[in-house]
């Protein structure tokens, strides 16, 4: 009997780019059987605290507060150099203007989730900022159009499409990052929980590594999954999506992928 893995990731072109062949045996899958979980990544942070599943995706400022129970992978990472999130607006005005601390403390800021690591950044770089309200991430682009808040903090596919909508980039903390540290931003990775045992969650990275080959090897194979969950995003933003968050450091982190993992667990960082 096969032993089932549940898998927790999003609806994002890089996520169901790397594990389609994973959870549809393109690849052989040994002895085990992998049941999704897809949703958005807040969400999975959520579950992970709670330790429900058994592999997931999780930002990794939420995995900070859970490393008693997953330990994250060496594969399936979203990890590199300019990826960082955006510190967008609606206002030419309002990018002028955040240049004064006191404008900054009475801003009202969409959020993508509280634990993700976009928010770690925000709160690292601008801890001035207070009024911020967590929402989807793909709610906070209409809600600025509305302009209904002053500024929003944007991760994923909305980097390619907020200046079609009009909005104006306030600071790329991802550029704010590696400018500081010279390391690679750490987004997101692939956590396994730590009582699997050792000889499962390496056989469950090897998985993953080759399900992520197998993507790189066989791309016609996988994009069907990809647009099924893409819904109405173009083709050609969904391309740009994962020709940006799927590189080499999710084949494989290195050690400076490692290194910007630990960097970012630091004890600096522990009260963010």
């Amino acid at each position: 009997m096969k032993q089932i893995i549940h898998i927790g990731f999003s609806s994002c072109p890089n996520d169901c780019f790397i594990f389609d062949a994973l959870i549809h045996q393109k690849i052989d899958t040994k002895n085990f059987e992998f049941i999704p979980v897809i949703e958005d990544v807040d969400q999975l942070n959520k579950r992970a605290l709670n330790g429900e599943l058994e592999v997931t995706k999780l930002s990794y400022h939420a995995y900070y507060y859970c490393q008693d129970k997953y330990v994250y992978l060496n594969s399936g990472s979203a990890l590199g150099f300019g990826c960082g999130p955006l510190l967008i607006t609606h206002s030419k005005e309002i990018v002028q203007n955040f240049e004064d601390y006191d404008f900054r403390k009475t801003m009202r800021v969409l959020i993508p989730g509280e634990l993700t690591t976009a928010h770690f950044l925000l709160k690292k770089f601008f801890p001035e900022i207070q009024n911020k309200t967590s929402v989807l991430f793909s709610d906070i682009e209409e809600l600025l159009v509305q302009k209904k808040y002053d500024a929003g903090l944007i991760i994923h596919e909305n980097r390619f499409t907020y200046q079609q909508k009009g909005l104006f980039k306030i600071r790329d903390l991802g550029e704010m990052w590696e400018n500081a540290f010279r390391l690679p931003i750490p987004l997101g990775g692939i956590m396994a929980k730590r009582d699997l045992g050792e000889t499962t969650i390496q056989e469950l990275d090897r998985l993953i590594q080759l399900s992520v080959l197998y993507a790189f090897e066989h791309p016609e194979s996988v994009m069907p999954f990809v647009k099924q969950h893409a819904q109405a995003m173009d083709e050609k933003v969904m391309q740009q999506h994962i020709q940006l968050y799927v590189n080499d450091y999710t084949i494989d982190l290195k050690e400076d992928g490692k290194k910007a993992i630990e960097f970012l667990m630091n004890a600096n960082f522990k009260n963010s």
